[in-house]
């Protein structure tokens, strides 16, 4: 089982490193009140109901379209040119609807009160990695993402379940379409290869098998709902990982999840998403232990993992790279001002590379040092610059770049205010250079600058006769462009 961390142990850096996991860090304010706490009651703040703020937001896009199906039909009676007119119409109102639904998500990231249900609801959405580019349907997306938030933190089973009859991923793998005479299996294999077990526990007869056991899982297109359709499921005996019997998705989950390796699997993929890195095969096994302890339920394990003297190993801390997601919201968090507007958000996660509900394969994405390459490195300097100075151009384009009317929303929404920096320190950071070089390393950094860029830092701040907003701004960029705040 896991070892606790020693109360004693628990200080500032800590606290940082626990929040810009668990959520997306926060002010010196936040990481005091979280320090003060102690670490159970720092774990258990993020681990609890909370106020309700899960409700569905009065926009279209977060409710069914009863028109839509109509729509659909006309398209495919339509003249040519007629069916054009109508998939443009189409088009642009779900690329309103979704830059509209990636902003209410990265709202909620930035200022919400449940900062690990979001950062939970980021994590499944890599893990089973559903794409608007093929689902087309932005109230689906959203509906999954709903799906994520409000199940995310309970048990395994009842979440695989939901996701196997959840509209989006229906569409996604394709398996609405499958039937007893034609078994698709899209899921199926997905199901074991990318969702519970990996490569290696299972073999192409096991996915033969599931195919037909998940048959009649299926789509009623026009209420946008998941239905049933006994006539399209194979009822015939399988033998699915050894069991058999005639058996229906319940069976199949419930056999996956009794598999050695499936909590493995899952553990390894939390653990990575949250400390960063592949655990040791005894931490792995300390992992998977607590998880069944746990019922397999993600909320309690969460809170015992980041309990743990391994989630706070110097190999640990600050040593994983920032997604385009983790820099952005935590950034304006630490800033403490508002967000880019969506479509500026939107624009520069895709130049970050990623996009938020187009995740690019599968797989998901593959974070790590993915994340960082000459191109998106010089973008990560320009958001730096264009969140602190408020006239520096936000970066566009990037991989899967929109239609053009959305880049030029971007293009009309990039620039705002510069930071109030003043604000941000108490005049006494503010007295001596090496003072605000420690503020500057305590709000954005919470550890210490390597000696190049501490050099550089002081520097500039040597030139300066006093620190005003424009000098406080322009140290913020210089900390923001450092090799270390690229890391959390």
């Amino acid at each position: 089982m896991l070892k606790p961390l020693a109360p004693a142990r628990w200080d500032y850096a800590k606290a940082a490193h626990l929040l810009n996991r668990a959520g997306f860090g926060g002010s010196p304010a936040d990481l005091e009140r979280f320090t003060d706490a102690g670490l159970e009651k720092a774990v258990a703040s993020l681990l609890e109901a909370g106020p309700a703020e899960d409700s569905a937001p009065s926009q279209d896009w977060a409710k069914p379209d009863p028109a839509r199906a109509d729509r659909l039909r006309e398209m495919r009676q339509a003249t040519p040119e007629r069916r054009q007119e109508l998939q443009r119409e189409e088009r642009r109102t779900q690329r309103e609807w979704m830059m509209a639904l990636r902003a209410w998500w990265l709202e909620r990231m930035a200022r919400g009160r449940r900062p690990l249900l979001e950062k939970m609801a980021l994590f499944w959405h890599g893990h089973f990695a559903t794409s608007m580019v093929k689902v087309r349907d932005v109230y689906l997306m959203w509906r999954q993402n709903q799906l994520f938030r409000r199940q995310g933190l309970g048990g395994w089973f009842e979440l695989l379940e939901a996701v196997s009859t959840d509209p989006a991923m229906l569409v996604w793998l394709d398996q609405a379409q499958s039937r007893r005479q034609h078994p698709n299996e899209n899921y199926a294999r997905e199901l074991m290869e990318l969702f519970t077990l990996g490569e290696g526990h299972y073999t192409e007869g096991d996915v033969a098998e599931a195919a037909r056991a998940l048959t009649g899982l299926s789509l009623d297109r026009t209420r946008q709902a998941y239905v049933y359709r006994p006539l399209m499921h194979d009822p015939g005996e399988k033998v699915f990982l050894g069991r058999r019997g005639r058996l229906g998705l319940k069976d199949v989950l419930e056999e996956v999840l009794a598999q050695p390796a499936a909590s493995r699997f899952i553990v390894v993929k939390l653990w990575s998403f949250f400390a960063g890195g592949t655990p040791a095969p005894g931490l792995v096994e300390a992992l998977a232990e607590e998880f069944r302890a746990t019922g397999s339920r993600f909320g309690p394990f969460l809170g015992a993992m980041f309990r743990c003297e391994e989630f706070y190993a110097d190999s640990v801390v600050r040593s994983q790279i920032k997604s385009p997601v983790q820099l952005l919201v935590i950034a304006v968090r630490q800033l403490e001002r508002e967000l880019p507007p969506g479509p500026a958000s939107a624009q520069v996660l895709r130049s970050l590379g990623q996009d938020l509900f187009a995740p690019p394969n599968v797989k998901g994405w593959d974070g790590g040092a993915s994340w960082i390459t000459t191109g998106t490195l010089l973008n990560r300097h320009n958001l730096a610059a264009a969140l602190v100075l408020g006239e520096a151009a936000m970066p566009m384009g990037g991989p899967r770049a929109e239609a053009s009317a959305e880049r030029a929303l971007a293009r009309g929404a990039n620039r705002w205010p510069p930071v109030e920096a003043a604000r941000l320190f108490a005049p006494e950071d503010r007295a001596a250079v090496q003072k605000l070089i420690a503020a500057l390393e305590r709000r954005f950094i919470q550890g210490h600058l390597g000696t190049r860029s501490a050099e550089t830092l002081r520097a500039y701040l040597q030139t300066a006769q006093t620190f005003d907003d424009h000098h406080l701004r322009q140290a913020i960029r210089l900390i923001m462009c450092t090799p270390e705040y690229q890391l959390a």
